[in-house]
């Protein structure tokens, strides 16, 4: 299966526009950019795709050896830039997928115009000799995962609102605990554990392309402490705190997401 097919990739907008690149978080696929794409469509030629592993993706493609760590989805992402030819593009990374956005331009530049990192965390584990807040202990993390491991679908319903946060939105909780039941808890187990134990905060500084830091004002999973960390150590970065709330803007708060994409892809590309 060729690298289009594998990754349901869609592409919309204008063909003659700046190409902006959505990349979805664990648990997720690319519908859940539905309500930012229209307006991004009006600007730019929009890619979306799901991980292999996640939505309609291929999931014969997918192995619990290529994807045991992040440079598997890494490498999906370089491979997906060199077939489409569309020139760089602006990667739009939520949670997990900010980090592959870094480690995919830290090594190939050239391939991005700029990067978004949506609700980012390069460690979700505090860690205390160097001071760093990462939101959770490794205790909680712990927990997190045998929890997952022991009932997936329990896991969903309880952390999905969490997760997403506006509980006076019940709707949007339920809709992230669907898109959780709909993936293979196989694979699911497999990307929690790359999502909640990675440690990228080194790669941070390798950095070189436009980025722009957008995190929300109150999110339970990456608190405005990483954002901030994340914005100190990427040179020349921009940081942006949402009104959003929770850690899925782009689903809570659509409209302030997309203008905040489209405002930096129009001034970097």
């Amino acid at each position: 299966m060729d690298v289009l097919s594998r990754n349901h990739v869609r592409v919309s907008g204008r063909a003659d526009g700046p190409v902006v690149m959505l990349a979805h978080g664990f648990g997720c696929d690319q519908n859940m950019w539905r309500l930012v794409v229209p307006e991004l469509e009006r600007h730019f030629t929009v890619v979306l795709f799901d991980h292999v592993g996640s939505g309609n993706s291929d999931l014969s493609a997918w192995s619990p050896e290529r994807y045991s760590t992040l440079d598997g989805y890494v490498a999906d992402l370089l491979e997906l830039c060199r077939e489409l030819a569309l020139g760089p593009v602006v990667f739009v990374g939520h949670s997990v997928s900010a980090m592959m956005g870094v480690l995919a331009a830290a090594k190939e530049p050239e391939a991005f115009a700029g990067l978004v990192l949506l609700a980012p965390s390069p460690c979700f584990i505090d860690d205390p000799a160097t001071g760093y807040r990462g939101g959770f202990s490794a205790e909680d993390i712990d927990e997190l995962l045998e929890s997952l491991d022991a009932n997936y679908l329990g896991w969903s319903g309880a952390m999905a609102p969490v997760i997403m946060g506006n509980p006076e939105r019940p709707q949007l909780g339920e809709e992230l605990t669907s898109s959780f039941c709909r993936t293979d808890p196989e694979i699911a187990r497999a990307f929690a554990r790359v999502t909640f134990l990675s440690d990228n905060r080194a790669d941070l500084g390798k950095v070189t392309v436009p980025t722009l830091v957008a995190q929300c004002s109150s999110d339970a999973i990456a608190p405005p402490e990483v954002g901030a960390f994340v914005h100190a150590r990427i040179r020349g970065s921009r940081l942006v705190t949402l009104e959003a709330t929770g850690h899925c803007p782009q689903l809570a708060a659509p409209e302030e997401t997309a203008a905040a994409i489209a405002a930096f892809a129009g001034d970097t590309l």
